[in-house]
């Protein structure tokens, strides 16, 4: 497998599972790093929650694992834990996800890993960081956004608490363990030291939902709730059209007077003339705006809104995405071909104009990669390739 991308001659020793970790991994492979992917004897769980061409191989698995190699290694075992050592002393950096007992217990804690390898960078992706009295709790995607706040801002919106429609808190979590991860390695460029990095979703979730809702709540005495008005009140949400839904945003005063100026609402005055104006009485703003939205077509919107440099787009539904015309010119999607036929992947988002990213190849199957990567480190007795199903305990490193 040829890497290319800036992270090229970057070696990633992952030891993640569901989709925290392998989000930011999987990152690392299409930025050309060398990802391998150590799994126990019965994969990753994610392999089997989706719907995929093959036992174990489910499309969210295919997707965050993408361009890695998979490496079985069951860790109850010494030989394993030799082989794995081994890997780590060849690697840049390691990164888990399990709880801090459990990785300790297997004897690959930070002070373990650092004695093998002192300049490897070591991340921890947690549900909770160490520090505070929640740091052994069991944490998913769901729990974290109760944790976070996005239910009670889902209930101020809907009038009913719920979850955002994805997993959010596993993804936002992921990426700040990518950038972490990163900033050590820029560190290390810099020093020639490694160091121990700690990303824990909740802290993760709560600086994120805190960036526009800590608000008034910030300063001392308080000025006003943890809440930013714009942003949870009732009345924002896609605008209906005689003929469906529009996003529109008329936010600015520019924006504000060219859309009165073109379309005349009966309601319009001096009370709504500027942006702070409007801002004390957003949700009455929503709900004219709303009443006025109704009066033509989404398409005549549209046109309207963009002949005036006013942001708007359609409601569209996920799979209109695949053959979104923006994103088809722009190349955002890859066609890979696999073992099991071509995947059409969403590509890397960011653009480098010297070292492109690429998907760098399929999602590997159990274990695939096993005898390839312990020959590069010199210790292929008792390592065998294995498959979904079928790897048995002699044929696990």
């Amino acid at each position: 497998m040829k890497h290319t991308g800036p992270l090229s001659g970057v070696r990633v020793v992952d030891l993640t599972a569901m989709v925290m970790g392998p989000y930011c991994t999987q990152i690392m492979a299409d930025m050309g790093a060398d990802v391998i992917k150590v799994e126990p004897p019965a994969g990753d769980n994610t392999r089997h929650i989706s719907v995929g061409p093959e036992p174990g191989m489910g499309g969210v698995f295919v997707n965050v694992n993408r361009g890695k190699r998979s490496v079985l290694l069951d860790l109850r075992r010494d030989e394993a834990k030799d082989r794995l050592r081994a890997l780590i002393g060849r690697s840049d950096v390691f990164i888990h996800s399990m709880r801090a007992k459990a990785i300790a217990g297997l004897g690959f804690g930070y002070p373990e890993v650092a004695a093998v390898n002192p300049s490897i960078v070591y991340t921890n992706c947690y549900g909770y960081g160490r520090r505070g009295p929640d740091a052994d709790l069991t944490a998913y995607d769901d729990t974290i956004q109760a944790e976070c706040g996005l239910p009670s801002v889902q209930e101020r919106l809907t009038g009913e608490a719920s979850y955002v429609g994805t997993i959010l808190a596993d993804k936002v979590a992921g990426l700040t363990a990518l950038y972490a991860t990163m900033m050590a390695l820029f560190h290390r460029e810099r020093t020639g030291e490694g160091q121990e990095v700690e990303v824990g979703m909740f802290e993760t979730m709560a600086a994120f939902m805190l960036v526009e809702h800590a608000n008034g709540a910030m300063f001392s005495p308080p000025l006003g709730p943890a809440a930013y008005p714009r942003a949870v009140t009732p009345n924002r949400r896609p605008y209906r059209t005689k003929d469906g839904h529009i996003s529109a945003l008329v936010y600015n005063d520019k924006q504000w007077s060219a859309f009165v100026g073109a379309v005349r609402p009966a309601w319009a005055g001096e009370r709504f003339a500027t942006l702070q104006q409007r801002a004390r009485q957003i949700d009455t703003v929503y709900a004219l705006l709303g009443e006025t939205f109704l009066e033509r077509t989404t398409r005549d919107w549209l046109d309207l809104l963009r002949s005036l440099d006013i942001p708007a787009a359609p409601v569209r539904t996920l799979d209109e995405l695949f053959d979104n015309p923006h994103l088809n010119e722009a190349g955002f999607f890859e066609t890979v071909d696999t073992p099991n036929g071509p995947v059409r992947f969403p590509g890397p988002p960011a653009w480098f104009s010297r070292t492109p990213g690429r998907v760098a190849g399929p999602a590997p199957r159990l274990g695939a990669h096993t005898r390839e990567v312990m020959d590069e480190i010199g210790g292929v007795a008792g390592a065998h390739d294995a498959r979904p199903g079928d790897a048995q305990p002699d044929d696990v490193a």
